[in-house]
């Protein structure tokens, strides 16, 4: 019987749109012989579309046109099973839809890959392909997961973080920055990907800016100092907590002093169609030693389990050309086009990349039936509260 997998993509992010293309890529690949694919999309104000042409990357050309083509539906638990429903309700008619057996969320950036959408799905009970809740939400926080992996011992640079509240006195905030790490600073929003809002600040007027633009994007905002003489790697990571293996390693190929949102996107989409990363300009495999590729491989598996991930994530690595020194730069838990590229140089085509994501997920399942989460007490039994004169019949 085959698997009615809903393949959820979209949201309330600004990386919306590479999550169409990479969710479009995946539904493509999947192999329909073992799962009955549905196309779900989150809007850009969080409602949910199914629809024969919510799988077509043509019809997001005019999005407006397609949403009025497809249906509006909410997912309901009823019981035994998670179904779709239309909505709203007709009084006359089929509201249901079918049921969905899994999930297999590919979205990108905040409000989704941050553990929002994989809670809601958690609490409907719907089993989904990916990171859990936590290893989502510490993913997306950069600070927060620097703060786990450097206790880990793995090598993080040391970044100090600010909240909107803090840039209320900009002049305070630059000292302290100036204080702490010189010139030049990285500043970047805390939870965002795709390079979006992070920028190079060489001296003061610049780290202004810079900060103006990452508060525009996140209300907490990450500063590091920046390497200068810069080699970017990516490697990619397959597995759970417990097994776990790394992919090739890439180079990107960048047209300025960051790899930016549209040398991933857009720089090399006129003549590869709609690819998203894939279609971004790298070196596969990375040009560095044989020595740096392991360094780096053995670094993303660790740090893949040590942040608890599942599926398939990139983790994102610099090398100072200066010393040679390998940093950590984060993760992605649902990386853009499921990094499916960085897989087939060793032998895995984009559908069995798929299936063993799905594979994975079935396998958290199976272990999470075997734990206990009811316990049985009378502790409610004969409570009350006396009304507005606060709680009787309790002690602490």
């Amino acid at each position: 019987m085959k698997i009615r997998l809903g393949v959820i993509f979209g949201g309330k992010s600004v990386e919306h749109e590479i999550s169409v293309i990479s969710a479009i890529q995946a539904i493509y690949s999947l192999d329909k012989d073992k799962y009955e694919v549905v196309p779900v999309y989150i809007t850009k104000d969080g409602k949910f579309y199914t629809g024969e042409k919510i799988g077509q990357i043509e019809a997001y050309e005019n999005i407006g046109e397609l949403l009025k083509e497809s249906t509006r539906i909410i997912l309901v638990n009823t019981g035994e099973q998670v179904e779709m429903f239309r909505y709203p309700f007709k009084a006359l008619g089929k509201n249901s839809l079918g049921t969905l057996d899994m999930a297999f969320p590919i979205v990108h950036g905040t409000n989704v890959e941050d553990g929002a959408l994989q809670g809601y799905l958690k609490t409907l009970g719907l089993t989904f392909v990916g990171c859990d809740v936590l290893a989502s939400a510490v993913g997306m926080d950069k600070y927060v997961m620097k703060t786990v992996l450097k206790d880990q011992g793995i090598p993080v640079l040391d970044c100090r973080c600010y909240l909107s509240g803090d840039f209320g006195e900009p002049e305070k905030v630059m000292d302290d920055i100036e204080k702490q790490f010189g010139y030049p600073v990285i500043v970047k929003p805390v939870n965002l990907g795709s390079s979006v809002g992070i920028t190079k600040a060489k001296d003061r007027e610049s780290l202004y800016d810079a900060l103006t633009t990452a508060f525009d994007y996140a209300q907490k905002v990450l500063v590091e100092r920046c390497i200068e003489n810069l080699k970017e790697i990516n490697c990619s990571v397959l597995g759970d907590c417990e097994e776990a293996e790394a992919s090739e390693c890439e180079e990107p190929v960048n047209s300025d002093e960051i790899l930016s949102y549209e040398d991933k996107y857009i720089g090399g989409a006129k003549d590869s169609g709609s690819k998203g990363m894939a279609s971004t300009k790298r070196l596969i495999p990375a040009n560095i030693t044989d020595e740096q590729r392991t360094q780096i491989r053995e670094l993303a598996v660790k740090a893949f389990k040590a942040l608890g991930c599942n599926g398939v994530s990139r983790i994102d690595f610099m090398i100072d050309k200066d010393n040679g020194s390998i940093w950590f730069n984060e993760i992605n838990t649902i990386p853009g086009s499921l990094s499916f590229y960085l897989w087939e140089p060793l032998g895995v085509s984009y559908g069995k990349l798929l299936d063993r994501m799905i594979e994975l997920a079935l396998k958290r399942e199976r272990e999470q039936e075997n734990i206990t989460y009811s316990f049985d007490t009378n502790v409610l039994s004969g409570m009350h509260f006396g009304g507005t004169k606060g709680a009787k019949g309790t002690k602490a």
